[in-house]
């Protein structure tokens, strides 16, 4: 059954079911392999994903607690280009698309196509070399 609504439970739900392909994901779990290991178990990995469960609660409904900045993190990471971002995407949208009914996955989508472009813009991956 598709969730219909957007809540802390099913939020969790998305956060864990998305970063579990994206460690299966060979262009994307280098990176996150890195900075926080290969177990989502492990404790580097509970405190980001708790983060990530405040900050889309709170880019969602306006109730979670997540206070900061997201592009920070992002910022050090190094060799990030455009293709890693359209590849989030992919993911996101493929497992938005089996835990939500369309119109609530399309708004998360929108979100998150959102985000992405600002961190594109933001990280200046956009930018042709001259």
């Amino acid at each position: 059954m598709l969730f219909e609504t957007i809540d802390r439970g099913n939020i969790e739900k998305l956060v864990r079911d998305f970063y579990e392909k994206v460690l299966e994901d060979e262009l994307l779990s280098p990176f996150f392999i890195r900075a926080l290991g290969d177990d989502l178990k492990n404790d580097k990995w509970y405190e980001h994903l708790h983060t990530l469960d405040n900050f889309w609660l709170s880019l969602l409904t306006g109730e979670g607690r997540y206070m900061g900045d997201p592009l920070m993190p992002h910022m050090f990471l190094g060799s990030l280009e455009e293709r890693h971002f359209e590849r989030w995407l992919q993911l996101f949208r493929e497992t938005l698309d089996r835990l939500y009914i369309p119109t609530v996955a399309i708004k998360i989508y929108g979100r998150a196509k959102a985000l992405s472009t600002r961190f594109i813009s933001d990280l200046e991956l956009d930018d042709e070399d001259w």
